[in-house]
């Protein structure tokens, strides 16, 4: 049983990095650049970060959770 514990918090750690990075990815299509002030890179580049963590945890959080309620799905008919 605590085996499972560790096995599911590597999996949530994973997932987290995995859609984190996505969002990173994703958000490199869209130009910040005409909302942000000039010469504030250091301000621009930590808010792209900042977007990136907040939405991949979101997406993160979503998936974990709906893999969570697919594998207690079957007990509902037990």
């Amino acid at each position: 049983m605590m085996a499972n514990f560790g096995q599911d918090a590597l999996f949530s750690i994973l997932s987290h990095l995995v859609f984190i990075g996505l969002s990173f990815w994703a958000l490199q299509a869209v130009r910040l650049d005409q909302l942000i002030k000039a010469n504030h890179i250091f301000q621009a580049r930590l808010l792209f970060v900042v977007l990136s963590i907040a939405i991949g945890s979101t997406v993160s959080n979503f998936f974990l959770d709906y893999f969570l309620w697919s594998r207690q799905l079957p007990l509902l008919f037990q």
